[in-house]
């Protein structure tokens, strides 16, 4: 118990010194995250279930050589595709605000070092401090958000490509 307060404590100093924009770009990473946990869940479990039952559902058909077959054939892996890429959008566009955001944190920063500077008349280093952290802090932290975005996301949209590839290939018309 003692460990969790010390630990939420280490939370709350961490984005005091980050200023208000860190907790917004905490949690749009958080958010981010859980949904990218959401497809690897999805990749990894729903999906294979969905993708046995539209090939059994596939392999039942009698017909399969006409034009009406290609349009329902066309028709499965569209819908597909469009689960497989559910919320990659959402991830993208996260991705993409998390240095948005770093760069709002540190402008941020940076006009609370220049308040500092107009009140006290000087130059002083420590006056500066708390101010150049708040710029810092936001911008690393909007980063790292992004590069772990960047990865996962790359990585989902790459195995959903392949994924419906690997449909196509699998429900063949018959010829």
């Amino acid at each position: 118990m003692v460990l969790l307060i010390e630990a939420i404590n280490a939370l709350r100093e961490f984005l005091d010194t980050g200023g208000q924009v860190l907790l917004v770009i905490g949690l749009i990473i958080f958010a981010m995250w859980l949904l990218i946990l959401e497809r690897f869940m999805f990749f990894f479990g729903r999906y294979k279930t969905y993708k046995k039952e539209l090939l059994s559902d596939w392999k039942a058909r009698a017909e399969r050589n006409s034009w009406h077959a290609e349009q329902i054939r066309q028709a499965q892996i569209s819908r597909a595709g469009i689960r497989l890429n559910a919320n990659l959008p959402y991830i993208n566009v996260m991705v993409a605000l998390c240095p948005l955001l770093g760069l709002l944190g540190t402008v941020t920063g940076m006009i609370e070092v220049f308040d500092v500077m107009a009140i006290t008349g000087t130059g002083s280093a420590r006056s500066m401090a708390s101010g150049v952290s708040k710029a810092t802090i936001p911008t690393m932290a909007g980063m790292v958000g992004a590069l772990s975005g960047v990865f996962a996301s790359t990585y989902l949209q790459r195995k959903a490509k392949r994924e419906v590839e690997l449909l196509e290939d699998k429900m063949l018309l018959d010829h």
